[in-house]
């Protein structure tokens, strides 16, 4: 098949870079939405919404295309990645109940770092100098905003690491999952599995919606699953070097949703905090696209 032609490309990318922003915006509004909720049922009953949500795009979409690609030759790691996802989701909601939107935000971009060190020790890919040396300085940066040791330091904040390194296990499994499984398929089994998950649990935690939040929890779930779909399109059709940085402009919409909704401003620890992430996990993407290109 020929290869895409310099302008298809560019409009590919131009595009992929429109959904990656929207998928960002989404994605920062339904966390604003969690944190609310958080405050008012349990974490578990308001991430169960969420894959709630997204099981049902699942299904939507699965009613237009048909169950053809709905396969799998690892159900092992596909069931263990769905038990990720809700795990992941789980704990960051419960962080949401004590810290701010933006520090919560913050730090889940620690990720991008944890799946660079699962890469070299689970799939035995190769970390230069250079990329090892930006995993530790985001990790400094991640520690600038948790301030630990200091009075306004929660253990919350350690709830979003973990949630964090969960989502990272997610990535790396998909990148084992890529050979033999359809996109449709890893995304259906997350979906699937997180919601039986948490499913079971809700019976010890569920609390009557009040009328008035019914909207909020459907807006959670829909926000939820069309950033997902949005960002599986945006990768489909674009380099991911140029629509994956766009992630990190969600620190910026969950600080303005923070003090719109919250009353919450960023303090210098988390601006500083953010700036270090951001600079690091941005180098960190270069390097595996240029890495990527080497090899291909």
């Amino acid at each position: 098949m020929p290869s895409k032609s310099p302008a298809l490309r560019r409009q590919s990318n131009a595009l992929g870079v429109a959904l990656m922003a929207t998928a960002v915006l989404f994605f920062a509004g339904a966390d604003t939405v969690a944190k609310f909720l958080a405050g008012n049922y349990h974490p578990i009953q308001v991430a169960g919404m969420r894959q709630t949500g997204l099981l049902v795009g699942v299904l939507f979409w699965l009613a237009l295309r048909g169950t053809a690609d709905l396969y799998t030759q690892k159900p092992g790691l596909q069931i263990f990645r769905g038990l990720c996802a809700g795990l992941s989701a789980s704990l960051f909601v419960f962080s949401l109940r004590f810290i701010p939107l933006a520090d919560a935000t913050t730090i889940a971009f620690v990720a991008p770092f944890f799946v660079t060190i699962l890469g070299a020790v689970v799939l035995k890919e190769r970390i230069g100098a250079r990329r090892w040396s930006a995993i530790i300085v985001g990790f400094s940066g991640t520690l600038v905003v948790m301030r630990p040791g200091f009075e306004s330091f929660h253990p919350a904040y350690l709830l979003v690491m973990c949630a964090a390194f969960l989502f990272a296990v997610r990535q790396v499994i998909s990148r084992s999952l890529a050979a033999t499984e359809t996109t449709l398929a890893t995304v259906a089994f997350t979906a699937g599995v997180s919601v039986a998950f948490l499913g079971l649990l809700q019976p010890f935690f569920w609390t009557p919606i009040a009328a008035e939040h019914i909207i909020l929890f459907v807006a959670y779930g829909a926000l939820a699953a069309m950033g997902e779909y949005l960002v599986i399109k945006a990768l489909e059709i674009a380099l991911a070097v140029v629509v994956a940085p766009l992630q990190y402009t969600m620190i910026l919409w969950t600080s303005f949703f923070g003090y719109s909704v919250f009353g919450h401003v960023p303090d210098g620890f988390t601006i500083f905090g953010s700036i270090i992430i951001i600079a690091s996990g941005g180098f960190t993407l270069w390097r595996e696209y240029q890495t990527t290109k080497r090899r291909n």
